[in-house]
This record gives structure tokens, sequence and C-alpha cells, in this order.
């Protein structure tokens, strides 16, 4: 019987799932190498995010789109239409001089001073506030990287668990097939390992299809083929100590940044709108040509008509420019209230993620424990092989267990680094 149960202990070392030595000494490495796992990881994560920046499209048009605003400073930056008129004298007037035959024309309005100042100002000012969609499209798109990276994380952890227990089920069917044959266990708990191993087998090849479709996601958050397999680490655990939030940045957040200069925009609007509402000034000049008169001989016969012509446009008619007041007026108010609303919408996230990643935390120290209970109930069970009392329902029970605690707590890992993606979106 000892014999028996040596040559079990060294299946259990040999197999990829040893209960014992192999995960202890893996779980020593792993914590050993925690901080190394940890700074390659924010290397290759750097890396891939700067890739995302670089060849998104969703960037790459919010950037067309601030050029295209930047670039309307110079179609503004201009006087308005000059006026050149052509008239040829069908009745020739006659004067003293001479007929007029045809008269040209040139005029030129200019705004009053200060106009196209204010509309440069104000074209300039909703330029700036189109930046800010970049600012926050770019802290979006590291923040949707970054969370598809952990879930591809999570995602293979659980096939590498999922693995593990396969392995570890065959080597408890061939315990049950030792027990069968000397009569200690009923052929049944063979065929409960064996079903139990099916499950596992389907729940990873479940997870592999979702990891397939989570690395496309990524992958286009790249803009790169989808096929592009993704180098994720290969550990993470949450860190001892928690990063220092510093909420009070949550107030210079871009998306409340972006208020204030959409309501900059509305005070160049109205300032336009006061120049506008001023009047403009018009300078010309009229030639006229003068035909001589036949038969007569005098110093000025024929003599051409130039004639400056300064004129005033004054808008007498006021109503829309004061309407034009009232709307900037509403709309400042408008753009208070809603950067409010975003305000109490970003704090209430920040407080949510926050509150998560605690419980992420709590969660995985609450698996842990149970999972170093779950490993103490497994060896027992394992132990009690030699006195003949094993019971293989309770090893399944056991390894359920077990699974599910290893499962619960990646998932806890995953969700502290999801929650603290969405911190740093909102804080750094």
């Amino acid at each position: 019987m000892k014999e028996l149960f040596k040559n079990i202990k060294e299946v259990l070392f040999v197999g990829s799932s040893s209960v014992f030595t192999l995960r202890s000494i893996s779980l020593f490495a792993f914590s050993f190498s925690l901080l190394t796992v940890h700074l390659s990881n924010a290397q290759q994560l750097e890396s891939l995010l700067e890739e995302a920046l670089s060849n998104n499209p969703e960037i790459q048009k919010y950037e067309l789109q601030y050029r295209i605003a930047s670039e309307k400073v110079n179609e503004v930056d201009v006087l308005p239409n000059t006026e050149f008129g052509v008239g040829y004298f069908v009745s020739e007037p006659e004067t003293r001089t001479g007929a007029q035959r045809f008269k040209l024309s040139a005029r030129q309005m200019v705004p009053w001073f200060g106009g196209i100042t204010a509309r440069e100002q104000y074209v300039s000012s909703l330029a700036d506030a189109k930046y800010e969609d970049i600012v926050i499209a770019k802290r979006k798109l590291m923040a949707s990287v970054s969370q598809s990276y952990y879930k591809l994380y999570a995602n293979k952890k659980k096939r590498v668990v999922l693995d593990e227990n396969i392995a570890l089920l065959k080597t408890y069917e061939t315990l049950a097939l030792n027990a069968v044959e000397v009569g200690k266990a009923s052929a049944v708990a063979i065929l409960r390992l064996q079903m139990r191993q099916n499950e596992l087998e389907q729940l990873k090849q479940v997870l592999e299809q979702q990891y397939l479709a989570e690395q496309t996601r990524f992958n286009k958050l790249l803009n790169r083929d989808k096929g592009i397999e993704v180098d994720v680490v290969d550990a993470l655990e949450i860190p001892i100590d928690d990063q220092e939030i510093h909420s009070d940045n949550l107030v210079l957040h871009p998306e409340l940044l972006k208020y204030d200069k959409l309501y900059k925009s509305v005070e160049q609007s109205e300032l336009l709108n006061q120049k506008e509402s001023s009047p403009m000034i018009g300078f010309g000049l009229d030639y006229i040509n003068v035909e001589k008169r036949p038969g007569m001989d005098f110093n000025d016969n024929g003599k051409d008509i130039l004639m400056p012509m300064l004129s005033v446009s004054i808008p007498i008619f006021n109503k829309k420019y004061k309407s034009k007041t009232k709307q900037n007026a509403l709309q400042q108010q408008e753009i208070h209230s809603q950067k409010q609303e975003r305000l109490n919408i970003l704090e209430t996230l920040l407080d949510d993620a926050v509150k998560g990643r605690m419980s992420a935390r709590i969660s995985h120290e609450t698996q842990t424990k149970n999972l170093r209970q779950a490993k103490d109930a497994e060896a027992i069970l394992v132990r009690s092989y030699e006195t003949g009392t094993i019971d293989f329902n309770d090893v399944l029970d056991v390894q359920e267990l077990q699974l599910k605690f290893e499962m619960n707590q990646i998932e806890s890992v995953k969700d502290f680094y999801i929650q603290s993606t969405i911190i740093n979106y909102l804080t750094q």
C-alpha cells in the first residue's frame, strides 16, 4: 500500500497539475518576480498604447477636424469682396466739358475697427474646443486598449487554470482506476471524473472563441489585422499599495475643459456680434469718361471725371443682433448646466471605480484564502487514499470549488486593473 501511494505521489509530481510541489514552486517564483512582471507589463502595454495612438482612425479623424477648424482662421481673415462696376451711357448726358461715354467704379467695404480680429478670435476659440475632442478621444482609446488587454490576460489565465484542472482530473482518474481495481471505488466515479473533464474542455473551447473575439477588438483598436496574436503578460498580481488618487484633477478633465472653451467661444461670438452691429465704412472711386466737344477749344474740353467716394453702412434695423445677444446669454447658461451635469457624472464614475477597485481587492483576498483552504482539503483527500477511504464525490466537489476560487481570483485581478484604467482616465 505504501509503495502504491509512493507511485501515486510520483504521478502527481510529474503531472503538469501537481497539487503540492509544482504549485508551491510556481507561487513562490511568481511572488518573487512580481516587480519584474509589473515592469515588463507596463513597458509592453505602453508600446501597444503608442501604436494605438499613432494608428487609430478615430484619433486621425479628430485631428483632421481640428486642422480644418484651425484653417478656418485664414478663411475669415479677409475683407468683404471688392465691388467693381462698368456702366455705358446709352443716352449720353451732355456736360460743359463734353458728353459722358462710360463709367468705371470700384468700392471696398471695411468692417468696423476690430471686426476682423473678432472673427479670427471666434473661429480660433472654436478650434480650441475642437482640440479637446482629440485629448478626450486619446484618453478613451488608452482606456479601451488597456481594458481589452486585461480581458485578454484574464481569458488566457483562465485557460491555463483549466488546463491544470483537466490534468488534475486525469490524475484523479488514474487514482480512481487503481481504486476500482482493488475494489475501493465504483466505476461511476471514473465516469463522473470523465464527464467533469468534458465540461472543462467545453469551457476552455468557449474561452478560446471569446479570446479570438476580444483579440479582434484589440487589434482593431490598433488599426491592424485582426489575426495578429497579442503577446499578453503571463502573470499579474494586485499590488500591495493602491496608487494615490488625485481626485482634485477631476475638475481639469478634458471633458470639463471642453465646456470652458465652448463657454469662451460663446463670449467671442458675442464680441463678434457687437462688432457686426457696428457701422461699416466703404471707400470707392468712380471714373467717368468724357468725350471732347467737337468744334470747341478750351482747357477742360473732354476732361474725364474722377470722383473718390466714402460711404457708411449703418444697421438701423438691428433686431437680429439683439436676438443674437440673448441667444448667446442663454447658450452660456446651457453650457454651464451641461458642465455641472458632466462633472456629477464623472464624480460618480470615479467613486464607482474607486469602490470597485477596493471590492476587487477584497474579493481577491477572500478568494486567495478560500483557495488555500481548498488546496488543504484536496491534500487531505489525496492522503486519505492511503487508508482506502477516498471519496471521489468529495474530490470532485473540492476540485470544483478550487476551480471556482481560481477563476474568481483571476476575475478580481482583471476587475482591479480595469477599474484602475477608469481611475487613470478620470484623474491622470
